[in-house]
Formats: structure tokens, C-alpha cells, sequence
């Protein structure tokens, strides 16, 4: 594939959406390629659909490997119709989430095994990763009060129980060390320009000069 693959992953209210705009910005004043944002679950007209029905608070019976095979079939039909196209025409992709969230969710958060999740999703993607994914660090409580603070509400997996949120953090603390090449940390406690400099940063090894 000729383009770029970034990943943002972290808690829920650890600020990577506002993020990823701004360094949207910066990306493309610094590499003449067309930068895409995109995010998952989503990101296209067949997996936002699939992501109303992972989301919806109302679906408080779902079974927790129905939930991370909806993950699942989301991602991959996002893949091959967003982001493989966008890379085959040298497009930069930055991409509000991916694999690592639903080790970290539904393999950490719902207990149902980093491994066996991971195993999923690499079915799903084919071999298909990001070249480096930022990892937005918080402590789950600041994220949960962020998110309350802005009144937006909490989706089904937002309003889960605060262990939840805490074995969330622990496995991606956990794929972090496991994968130190691919993901990056970043302190999400920090002031928004700050993390959005610091993630620059670790971008721009990655951009070709104009």
C-alpha cells in the first residue's frame, strides 16, 4: 500500500477526536498527500449502521461475543471499503480507533480474552495494520468526568462500571508494551496543544517532504 496508516487509540474522553482534527491540519501542511479521517466502529454507510446497534444504551441484552463479532464485521467492512481504497491512493489515514480498542473492550473490558479477541480481528483485517498508533493515556476517572462534563452522555460501553473502564486502561497499557515498534504513548493529562505537538512529533517520521 502506498499511503499512511495512524491509528488513535485511548479511554473514552482521553480527547483524541479533537485531536486528530488539529493534527489533520498540521499533517497536511506538512505532506502534500490527502489526509482522510475516519473512525471506527463506523466509517462508512454499512459499518455506522452496525455501530448504532453496538451503541445503542437500549441494547442492554447483547451478548458479549455478539458485541465483539459486530466489532469485528464493522471493521472489516470499513477496511475494504475506506481505508485499503485510500491507501491504494497514497491517502493519509487517520483513523479514530481500530484493532487495539476491541483487545482492549472487549478483550480486556468484558473479560473475554486479550488473545482470543485479537485472534477475531486478524481474521477480520488480513494482516492489515496501522503503521503507528498513538495511544491517548488517562486515568479512567478523568476521562468518565470529561465526558459527563460535556453533557454528551454515556453510549452501552460508556456507561459500564468503572472496573470496566479500569481493565479497558490495564490491556492497553498491556498491548502497549507488547507492541512498543507500532504504539506510541501519549499523556492525555496534558493541555491539548501539548498533546497535539507531542503527536506531531511522532508522526512526522512518517511524512514524505512535498
Amino acid at each position: 500500500m502506498a499511503g499512511l496508516f495512524i491509528s488513535f487509540e485511548g479511554p473514552d474522553g482521553a480527547g483524541k477526536t479533537t485531536a486528530i482534527k488539529s493534527l489533520a491540519e498540521k499533517i497536511s501542511q506538512a505532506d502534500s498527500r490527502h489526509v482522510m479521517i475516519t473512525r471506527e466502529p463506523g466509517g462508512s454507510r454499512i459499518a455506522e449502521k452496525i455501530r448504532q446497534i453496538i451503541l445503542d444504551a437500549e441494547n442492554v441484552e447483547m451478548d458479549d461475543w455478539t458485541e465483539a463479532l459486530l466489532y469485528a464485521a464493522s471493521r472489516r467492512q470499513h477496511l475494504v471499503e475506506v481505508i485499503q481504497p485510500a491507501l491504494a491512493a497514497n491517502q493519509i489515514v487517520l483513523c479514530d480507533r481500530y484493532v487495539d480498542s476491541s483487545i482492549a473492550y472487549q478483550g480486556g473490558g468484558r473479560q473475554l480474552g486479550p488473545q482470543k479477541v485479537a485472534d477475531l480481528n486478524n481474521f477480520a483485517i488480513q494482516g492489515v495494520l496501522p503503521e503507528l498508533t498513538l495511544y491517548f493515556d488517562l486515568p479512567v476517572e478523568v476521562g468518565l468526568k470529561r465526558i459527563k462534563k460535556i453533557g454528551a452522555g454515556f453510549d452501552r460501553l460508556e456507561g459500564q462500571a468503572l472496573a470496566f473502564h479500569e481493565r479497558v486502561r490495564q490491556t492497553y497499557l498491556q498491548q502497549l508494551k507488547n507492541n512498543t515498534t507500532r504504539i506510541k504513548s501519549v499523556d492525555a493529562t496534558q493541555a491539548p496543544d501539548v498533546i497535539v505537538d507531542q503527536c506531531f512529533e511522532l508522526i512526522q517520521p512518517f511524512l514524505t517532504e512535498d
